[in-house]
């Protein structure tokens, strides 16, 4: 596919993978809109929606902030018209916005519950719901989610069990979606193999030392490149492992995406 001119919507794209997958789709000449929360600077986090922004068109490719809650639909749906005002539709969906907790049952307060079903699951349906109707005028139309595997396996869910039915949730939605627009609509997840440099690792307990066992979020930014890249109407309905994918390209030399090269890597959830 020839991104040139295809208007992306990327959930969660001011930082992390997100942005990772925005400035490689417009080193290509994609239109990006940058769909996340952050328009002031946080403390603790890096960017915001803006200098993301600056960014993307630094790369080659225009860029279009927006404030977007993915747990109010009026603001989703609000986003979504503003990038079809701006750059007459909408091409690809990307659905990375994604909250964390990994807590059992009795230390998970239901707003943290409520935090996760509701941008992880509701979110993703909710984002998918509205960019569908653009999307089917779309040249080759992508929703890629940043999903787990369905594995209905004791061992994912004993330790964080809100976690992984909100995560696991994302993957439903491909698995219900690519089924019910088969031939109208591509509908793909992609997960990585390992833990991924952000800062939903940084910020976890003993996270310094994870970030370094970890890969870049370019690994996850190159294997959604090829996926997209794909026809869909012979590419839906998978559920993507980073380093799988970028086998098939013929891409196994990784280590340059590795925080530290030649460090022992710390595998990732669900796998």
């Amino acid at each position: 596919m020839n991104f040139k001119g295809k208007t992306v919507f990327i959930t969660g794209a001011s930082r992390g993978i997100g942005k990772a997958i925005g400035l490689r789709l417009a080193r290509e000449g994609a239109n990006i809109v940058i769909a996340a929360k952050t328009a002031e600077p946080h403390p603790k986090l890096e960017g915001t929606i803006f200098t993301a922004a600056t960014e993307m068109e630094q790369a080659g490719g225009k860029a279009l902030p927006v404030v977007v809650d993915v747990r109010d639909e009026t603001s989703v749906k609000a986003a979504v018209a503003k990038a079809v005002e701006t750059f007459g539709g909408i091409d690809i969906c990307v659905n990375n916005a994604s909250a964390i907790q990994l807590t059992g049952t009795l230390m998970t307060q239901m707003k943290r519950f409520d935090l996760m079903h509701q941008v992880n699951t509701r979110g993703t349906f909710m984002v998918s719901q509205a960019c569908i109707p653009h999307l089917r005028k779309a040249e080759n139309p992508h929703v890629l989610n940043l999903s787990p595997p369905l594995t209905m396996d004791t061992k994912w869910f004993a330790p964080h069990v809100a976690y992984t039915m909100a995560k696991y949730g994302m993957s439903m939605c491909v698995l219900g979606m690519a089924g019910e627009f088969k031939g109208k609509i591509a509908f793909n997840a992609l997960w990585p193999r390992t833990t991924i440099a952000t800062a939903a690792v940084g910020n976890m307990p003993g996270g310094d030392q994870l970030v370094k066992k970890s890969r870049k979020p370019e690994i996850m930014a190159d294997a959604a490149y090829h996926i997209l890249s794909k026809d869909y109407r012979k590419c839906t309905g998978n559920f993507f492992i980073d380093d799988d994918v970028l086998a098939t390209e013929g891409i196994t030399e990784l280590d340059h995406y590795a925080v530290e090269p030649g460090a022992e890597l710390a595998p990732d959830f669900f796998l």
